[in-house]
């Protein structure tokens, strides 16, 4: 690929995504662009970015930006934030919220739906302690092709078995010849829509959770810090923040604050919200 070239998709991509992208990861960018200009019926990258200079097409843009946005996913994925999250944020929520009964969470890049998916399971798991609530989990990401997926929760062999218990694989899913089905009790915790996180937050209301993981990292530093402050303007001062291995918030927003020796997690600077889980 040519650099200009390479610099004109950086750019689109840059743009309506957030993403950003190095010249070292130009094997990334060809690999997973070279199916899209075969589908638009087109011989090489060359032709595909000639198309996108030539006129403006905004399913050609989404679908270029849907293929390097799709990261893969997996059921419980690294575990240790589950784990919190259920031992620690659920409890203290549990108190918090005894009053009015209501727990909302968001799981932003949510792709094929395993993370949030996760995360009702676990709620299913204690559902003795909340099936009087209401509960509400959003699962948003930028593609509507991973999404659509996620909302018909059906899954292979090979992705219920990266993470998820074998006991809840019987408990919580059905098969169907090759395909698992999850269930309807867990699948109708979840609801997906599409969004995209450089738009504005506005209609999202307030959350008491937000997962945001392995997505950070993709974006330049004013990105992650403009996304962070607006994540914080949602998030409750007794809430959460969910954040992958590789991402923090250190020297980027004063929003937040990581909770010492929970990997991950972070939670408002102006509350006391480790009190609440028991840190």
């Amino acid at each position: 690929m040519k650099a200009d070239d390479f610099d004109f998709i950086a750019g689109l991509l840059k743009k309506q995504s957030g993403l950003t992208i190095n010249p070292d990861k130009v094997y990334l960018l060809e690999s997973r662009l070279t199916p899209v200009a075969r589908r638009q019926g087109l011989d090489s990258l060359d032709a595909l970015v000639g198309r996108l200079r030539s006129r403006r097409d905004p399913k050609l843009i989404d679908e270029v930006t849907e293929a390097m946005t799709t990261n893969e996913s997996f059921f419980f994925r690294d575990n240790t934030p589950f784990n919190i999250f259920r031992d620690h944020v659920l409890p203290g929520l549990a108190d918090a919220r005894k009053n009015t009964k209501r727990l909302r969470i968001w799981c932003a890049a949510a792709s094929t739906g395993q993370e949030p998916y996760s995360l009702a399971i676990t709620l299913r798991e204690q559902w003795h302690k909340w099936k009087d609530w209401r509960i509400e989990i959003v699962g948003t990401d930028i593609s509507g092709e991973v999404l659509d997926k996620a909302r018909r929760g059906h899954y292979s062999q090979f992705e219920v078995q990266r993470g998820l218990p074998i006991q809840m694989l019987i408990k919580y899913f059905e098969q169907d010849g090759d395909v698992w089905k999850i269930s309807d009790d867990i699948r109708n915790m979840v609801q997906f829509k599409k969004f995209n996180l450089l738009d504005r937050f506005i209609g999202m209301g307030a959350f008491d959770v937000i997962f945001c993981r392995n997505v950070l990292i993709y974006f330049d530093q004013d990105t992650k810090k403009d996304v962070l402050d607006r994540m914080g303007a949602l998030l409750n001062k007794d809430g959460a923040l969910f954040l992958g291995a590789a991402e923090t918030v250190l020297g980027l927003t004063d929003a937040f604050r990581p909770v010492r020796g929970q990997r991950g997690l972070y939670v408002p600077s102006a509350g006391q919200a480790e009190e609440l889980m028991g840190f």
